[in-house]
């Protein structure tokens, strides 16, 4: 028997949770669980990942391009270089998530970057199982794993903030480092 809510209104299967708002539709048949590189691009998903930390995801996906706005779209070299007077313009920026903790993170995160010997994109991909079963159903979605903890220990060892296992797991979904599109879903091939 096929999970509820798995077809949506187009009359296409997906994640239960895609089919929920139309700005999910298109995140979730177009990018989530597709595999994304590049310290840039992989630099925005952690820090959207944290700044979603308690909040709903749709909140931030909704944000999003306030939030390449305010960050410099993301590029980790001049994040890192944001002074206490960026901080105080991204506390007044009501265009995106005014957590002190959250864009200290970002900024933090920026420059633990630049401290690294290698790539992100190579450092956070080691971390990628070499074999992930797919769920049969939303309730099998774990919120972490032993990789997801593998992760989050080695960015703490390396300077980063505000990044537990289940926002690494987040990132791991989000970035297709794991596939975790239910079975019946049309993205699982």
């Amino acid at each position: 028997m096929a999970e509820a809510g798995l077809l949506g209104a187009d009359g296409i299967k997906r994640c239960s949770w895609g089919n929920s708002a139309p700005d999910y539709v298109e995140y979730h048949d177009t990018e989530w669980g597709v595999p994304l590189h590049g310290d840039e691009e992989l630099y925005e998903r952690l820090c959207l990942e944290s700044f979603q930390s308690g909040l709903s995801w749709i909140t931030i996906l909704r944000k999003r391009e306030s939030f390449r706005k305010a960050f410099a779209g993301f590029v980790p070299e001049k994040v890192a270089v944001f002074t206490d007077d960026d901080v105080s313009r991204l506390m007044e920026d009501a265009s995106i998530v005014r957590n002190r903790a959250k864009i200290l993170a970002a900024i933090n995160n920026a420059r633990a970057i630049s401290e690294l010997d290698g790539s992100l994109d190579d450092l956070l991909w080691s971390f990628a199982p070499s074999r992930h079963a797919r769920p049969r159903r939303m309730a099998d979605v774990p919120a972490i794993t032993d990789e997801s903890k593998a992760m989050a220990k080695e960015l703490k060892k390396r300077g980063f903030v505000f990044l537990g296992p289940t926002t690494c797991y987040a990132l791991m979904q989000a970035t297709g480092m794991v596939d975790d599109h239910v079975k019946d879903c049309f993205r699982a091939v």
